[in-house]
């Protein structure tokens, strides 16, 4: 089961839940240009003020002691403390992150900040976004003056989160800020985010620093034992997965992966010496991990984040569904987790986002989340499961701590254990934050 130093915590990120988008110098971000872009956003939905974060943390803060949040997993907004992406500090931003940084630490609450989260400042995205390599070296920088500031008093650092949906919804399909479609981009984007962590990670890791990084990882399986079923699994496990897993833990892009993407790019943008940097020693990897996949071939090309696998099509699994339309399957993460064990070299692992969005109704007294603690309950047994089988799985951070604005689907989707009311931010927290806080009370399940 869960050891007494396992480490029991709560997800957000910047864009989704500080709001104040224009106040205190911070500057726009690609998610700001996107938002305000026709029919980007379902309902016309911006994260200009989101769950007001920004001016409520001390709140919110106190509302994480309250369950017993051992952790907090937050993202720092690039365009906060570095308006344009390069150059001078806007203090002010960095004094916010001070501000939360100590109130957390005086409430015995251990800080996670992640540096990237999504919203690259407009500046640089102006200049080539992440398929220009210099991307990659201001992020360094950057990563390097954040960690001069908050140093002191963070310990654990994750360096991005998700690059696949950094590079893929963001520069292939267009889902996702800044909202190109140039699958060659994508796969420049996919390598540079990987080399500015590598970048990050040597600028900030020192003697009391442990770094990481952050990957959405699923469990593929193919829908038959067809050829072109079993090739299809193979091709998305490769994009998902072992794209970013294999470079990271073994200093290589895998060959098949390679091979699919020469149909899309040469690879004339992977210079001597990156591989060597993106496969320095991590510190811990962050899995977030929300359903499995079921993948088929497919006789009609189609276009999707998956660029390379044109052949490919996701099959229903016939499983029960949330609200973004993502099946349940619990015992996907186990396998995911001990495929991570057997496969790679041993390195400590975190579920940095698990969680799931229902449509929660408000009722007289609270809101009665039964599908979201069931949801939680089994992807924590099979957490338990996963460290009885060895798996070196040292915490946890439920996704999310608060409802937020949840990306290209705006505010529809709440995935928060904690009701927000956006007309007046009234915090509520739900049946699953007081299950929570329980397990947490107890050490496990």
């Amino acid at each position: 089961m869960f050891d007494p130093g396992f480490l029991w915590g709560a997800a957000t990120s910047s864009y989704q839940i500080e709001g104040a988008v224009a106040e205190d110098g911070r500057g726009p971000s690609i998610w700001d240009t996107f938002a305000a872009t026709p029919d980007a956003i379902q309902g016309g939905d911006t994260g200009a003020v989101a769950a007001d974060h920004y001016h409520r943390f001390p709140g919110d803060v106190a509302l994480m002691a309250g369950l017993g949040l051992r952790g907090y997993r937050f993202s720092l907004a690039w365009p906060r403390i570095q308006p344009t992406g390069s150059g001078a500090v806007n203090q002010r931003g960095l004094d916010f992150y001070r501000r939360l940084t100590d109130t957390l630490l005086d409430q015995g609450i251990q800080p996670w900040p992640t540096l990237y989260h999504w919203d690259l400042p407009q500046p640089l995205e102006d200049r080539g976004g992440w398929p220009a390599r210099d991307t990659a070296e201001r992020f360094a920088e950057y990563a390097a003056l954040v960690h001069e500031a908050l140093g002191d008093r963070v310990t654990h650092w994750t360096t991005l989160n998700e690059p696949w949906c950094s590079a893929f919804l963001g520069y292939a399909t267009g889902r996702h800020a800044p909202g190109r479609r140039e699958p060659a981009a994508a796969v420049r984007a996919a390598h540079h985010l990987l080399l500015g962590h590598g970048l990050a990670a040597e600028a900030i890791r020192g003697d009391d620093s442990h770094v990481g990084i952050t990957l959405n990882l699923t469990h593929v399986t193919p829908v038959g034992t067809e050829p072109a079923d079993l090739d299809a699994a193979r091709r998305i496990d490769g994009m998902q997965n072992r794209l970013f897993l294999d470079p990271l833990l073994r200093g290589a892009y895998p060959d098949d992966v390679l091979a699919d993407l020469r149909e899309v790019t040469g690879f004339g943008h992977v210079h001597d010496g990156d591989l060597k940097r993106i496969g320095a020693s991590l510190d811990h990897l962050g899995v977030n991990y929300y359903a499995p996949m079921l993948v088929g071939g497919s006789s009609t090309p189609t276009q999707s984040a998956y660029v390379g696998s044109p052949l490919v099509r996701v099959a229903d699994g016939g499983r029960p569904r949330t609200a973004m339309g993502w099946e349940i399957d619990e015992r996907g993460l186990l396998e995911l987790l001990l495929r991570l064990k057997d496969d790679y070299p041993a390195v400590p692992l975190y579920i940095t986002e698990n969680g799931a969005a229902f449509d929660d109704v408000v009722e007289h007294d609270g809101v009665h989340d039964a599908h979201r603690v069931a949801y939680l309950d089994g992807h924590l047994r099979s957490c338990a499961q996963a460290i009885g089988h060895g798996v070196p799985l040292k915490g946890y951070f439920v996704w999310s701590l608060l409802d937020n604005f949840e990306w290209s689907f705006g505010y529809g989707p709440r995935f928060g254990i904690v009701h927000v009311d956006y007309a007046t931010q009234h915090r509520t927290p739900k049946d699953s934050a007081r299950w929570y806080a329980e397990v947490i009370r107890r050490g496990g399940l």
